[in-house]
């Protein structure tokens, strides 16, 4: 019988749920120590650790005013209604041209919302998004995205147009239009086609719209209306029927372009067609020109100043090359609504030399150079961020000033720096000490550099990988001043190893230059007199570290056992 009733309901009511809990221990009152408990336990260093990282835009950048100021003066003509002159950024990294000109933007579309001017600022990183077909549908889906969002607005306000004439009418039964939903002239009185006057917007299904709808915001903006403005739909003949329909003050329509209810009905109808008009651009697929297209379509779909920020723009001309500069450059002969203006932000301050002419001198209106930090301007960074970024006494006096001088090493890189502060913050918050000390900045330095090596030997082309490989094969088998010849010999037997293609001598002594510019190799020419010269080359980076991240590129992990022969020499 106990056997059989397999079936019974459980204690907790779930059929066939088992509470039997014989053999747990639940004698233990204390909860055990989870994995993460001993390192929650310590006192937290950091109050906000995102202000020490790039992404962060401030609300004060130290140094950068001279370049704030010149970047609003030219980019205040949009408040005016008016195009901004196209600007050029150039600086080294971590000078802090993207910061500032994140802030400038953001300070442009808060001010524009405060006066109600429409202006859209759209940022693109070029690294990332590197391709004309790229940038343009990013542009294209983001305008889209802003554009259907303002016609939900325009239908919301409308819709409640409809409820304020709803409620007008069961509150005044004698008013004007009464009982017939606001319809204050007859329909053969209302033309429903505009006058070749006024202002329109096209789109994909033809359909038109007045640019002087009510949207309910405030006047001034996009959309809004003036009180002299009349209803574009209105002929002669309706403003004279108008003026003797006398709309009370109170009247719902009487602020309005709309003569009725049906005809808010109607813009209702034309917002929702605008609406499903627009077409989501994929990321791949569409010929180049239909992309652009709808990115033309939507830019111009509202009456707006647009202000296009590409980053790091030489990386898009070096990959794709000037097209997509020359078309957004020229965008503006062809728009009837909007008008384009367009930030461009390099490293390089040469990359105008590869421009075509027409694009160089329509890009480069204006052009702001972003000078190197020194240490003290360093210095005022980081204890501007460090207030924000750190509780009270987590710094010793010592961190931020040896973080300024390493990164002031590195050409007033300020990125730097803050990577240097956070990454040395995080190594005392690990240890579980209280402050961050001298030490623990110098750790931060040893980390970021190896960082910094990890990545660049990871993305080495494999031909550069076995060249480098052959180096470290060499000093790990005691060679030391490893020459040309040695490398070479080593790389085509690796190169046998893996099934590679064996590049000639001399390409290969090209590859040992590129590591030496890198930094991972010390290659120097020296003369061997009648013998001719010859490179001696040795390690720059950890072996073993180095090793590691070569051995886990798939083609090259075959040839950890390798030992090459290495011919004994005599040295002078």
């Amino acid at each position: 019988m106990e056997a059989a009733d397999s079936n019974e309901v459980g204690v907790d009511g779930i059929d066939g749920f088992s509470t039997d809990l014989e053999g747990t221990d639940l004698g233990d009152d204390e909860p055990k120590q989870g994995l993460f408990d001993d390192l929650l336990s310590g006192e937290p260093i950091f109050e906000n650790k995102e202000v020490l990282r790039p992404s962060y835009t401030p609300h004060e950048l130290p140094h950068r005013n001279d370049q704030i100021n010149k970047m609003a003066t030219i980019l205040v003509a949009a408040l005016r209604g008016e195009t901004p002159s196209n600007i050029l950024i150039y600086g080294k990294t971590g000078t802090g041209k993207t910061a500032s000109a994140k802030f400038v933007s953001k300070e442009l579309e808060s001010t524009s919302q405060k006066y109600s001017v429409p202006c859209d600022v759209e940022y693109i990183n070029c690294e990332v998004t590197d391709t004309q077909y790229r940038v343009l549908a990013q542009l294209a889906n983001k305008f889209i995205e802003k554009n259907q969002a303002r016609i939900d607005e325009r239908i919301d306000s409308l819709e409640d147009l409809l409820d304020d004439l709803a409620e007008y009418d069961d509150s005044s039964p004698d008013a004007p239009g009464a009982g017939t939903g606001g319809d204050l002239f007859e329909p053969a009185d209302v033309e429903s086609t505009s006058t070749d006057d006024s202002p329109s917007v096209s789109t994909e299904d033809d359909t038109t719209a007045t640019a002087g709808d009510y949207t309910g915001e405030t006047k001034g903006s996009l959309g809004a209306f003036s009180d002299d403005d009349e209803p574009a739909s209105a002929s002669d003949h309706d403003l004279e029927s108008r003026a003797d329909a006398r709309l009370p003050p109170d009247h719902p329509l009487e602020s309005t372009p709309f003569d009725s209810r049906q005809a808010v009905q109607e813009r209702i109808e034309t917002l929702e067609k605008d609406k499903e008009s627009f077409d989501e651009v994929p990321m791949t697929g569409w010929p180049t020109d239909r992309v652009y297209s709808v990115f033309f379509d939507a830019v111009d779909y509202d009456e707006r100043v647009v202000v296009i920020m590409l980053d790091e723009i030489d990386k898009l001309v070096e990959k794709s090359g000037d097209d997509t500069l020359y078309n957004l450059s020229r965008m503006n002969s062809e728009l009837e609504n909007s008008r384009v203006s367009i930030i461009g932000i390099s490293n390089d301050l040469k990359f105008t030399d590869f421009l075509d002419p027409r694009v160089k001198s329509s890009l480069g209106e204006e052009e702001i150079v972003f000078p190197p930090y020194d240490a003290n301007q360093l210095r005022d960074i980081l204890e501007h961020r460090s207030d924000v970024a750190f509780k009270g006494s987590a710094l010793s006096d010592d961190v931020i000033p040896l973080c300024a001088a390493f990164a002031a090493q590195e050409h007033g890189d300020a990125r730097r720096a803050l990577d240097l502060l956070r990454t040395a913050g995080e190594l005392a918050e690990r240890s579980q000490a209280e402050t961050i000390v001298e030490d623990h900045v110098r750790q931060a330095q040893d980390k970021i550099e190896l960082d910094r090596v990890v990545e660049v030997v990871r993305t080495l082309p494999t031909q550069s990988k076995l060249v480098l490989f052959a180096i470290i094969l060499l000093e790990k088998n005691g060679v030391h001043s490893i020459n040309t010849g040695e490398v070479f010999n080593i790389y085509k037997r690796l190169c046998e190893e893996i099934d590679a293609d064996v590049l000639t001598q001399r390409r290969v002594t090209d590859l040992i230059s590129e590591l030496d510019m890198l930094g991972i190799v010390n290659a120097v020419v020296v003369s061997k007199g009648r013998y001719g010269r010859t490179k001696e080359i040795s390690l720059s980076v950890p072996l073993e570290e180095t090793e590691a991240v070569l051995l886990s590129d798939s083609r090259l992990s075959d040839i950890d056992d390798v030992q090459p022969f290495v011919q004994a020499r005599f040295e002078n």
